[in-house]
């Protein structure tokens, strides 16, 4: 199963409201959704893993870490992210990292 993170994107938020609507006008069952969803979750892993290859460093003090279910998570303060030619600054950030090799994206599938 690949990771439901993306979920919770613009993109992601935007699929399920619309498949929220088609399944109240009882245009696809909720399985159908369901399978949409998985899908999606699928596709866009693996389009992140191999598509991106842009790199941005970041610096800030670490005010929170946590490791579970292979799942890690940083709250980050005072963050400076630094491209080539841009700087952007911010108070508070939080960082969100899986695995991306046990991210369930099976060529067999």
């Amino acid at each position: 199963m690949a990771y439901q993170l993306y979920r919770n994107t613009t993109l992601g938020n935007s699929l399920q409201e619309s498949l929220d609507e088609l399944i109240q006008t009882q245009q696809i069952t909720p399985q159908l959704a369901l399978q949409v969803l998985l899908q999606f979750d699928k596709a866009i892993n693996a389009a992140l893993a191999s598509r991106v290859r842009n790199r941005v460093n970041f610096r800030g003090s670490l005010n929170t870490y946590r490791f579970c279910d292979n799942v890690w998570t940083f709250v980050l303060n005072d963050v400076e992210f630094r491209e080539v030619t841009e700087l952007v600054k911010v108070d508070k950030v939080k960082i969100v990292a899986c695995d991306g090799k046990n991210s369930g994206s099976n060529a067999a599938e």
